[in-house]
């Protein structure tokens, strides 16, 4: 990638089962920029027990949340091992408003910052039928229970609803329906990013 060339930064976000993961591989590929999510990270951290994967430890093996230094500590290394990409897919971070502002902050120190975060707008009866599909197959507990996939959808709206206000807020949040077919939904998402390039 050549310095005029400007890079895009975008947060895909949404409830768990809008299908953000399907869509970022998706995107990436489309758009030569690289997923990033923080699932994976932690698990290549810890998988090869990293500095940063034994520090995260620590807090997991007592039951505590991850401090957020450590998780931005761990993009700031994967955005530094992929220079030439033209952008990054930012996908289940940031949760939070310190998330945010700590994104905004690293991404300000590379005089960059978030193009748009696009949310993928599902109601919750159909979050609630696709994770308990995925269920089936997936072979994790959490989308297998219904009572505990609705605690899961009131936790993203309680914790990350603000983040959305706070992107809207700069001017570069969207909403875009995460209902229909995979394409339909990905046609929609290539729309929205070929009008930011």
């Amino acid at each position: 990638m050549n310095k005029e060339e400007k890079r895009i930064n975008l947060i895909l976000f949404g409830p768990p089962g809008s299908g953000k993961g399907t869509q970022a591989k998706m995107l990436e590929k489309k758009f030569d920029l690289l997923q990033i999510s923080t699932g994976d990270l932690f698990r290549y951290e810890l998988g090869n027990n990293t500095p940063l994967g034994q520090k995260a430890r620590t807090f997991m093996d007592k039951g505590q949340l991850v401090p957020d230094e450590v998780t931005v500590a761990m993009l700031k290394n994967k955005i530094e091992q992929h220079p030439h990409v033209k952008g990054y897919i930012f996908d289940g971070f940031p949760r939070t408003l310190p998330q945010s502002e700590a994104l905004d902050e690293l991404l300000s120190t590379r005089g960059e910052s978030v193009d748009s975060l696009i949310s993928l707008v599902v109601d919750d009866e159909e979050i609630v039928n696709r994770l308990l599909e995925r269920g089936k197959t997936s072979g994790r507990k959490d989308d297998a229970n219904e009572g505990v996939i609705r605690e899961r959808i009131n936790v993203y709206k309680s914790e990350t609803a603000p983040v959305y206000a706070y992107y809207d807020q700069k001017g570069c949040a969207q909403e875009i329906a995460g209902i229909g077919e995979i394409d339909e939904i990905n046609s929609r998402l290539n729309e929205l990013i070929s009008s930011l390039a």
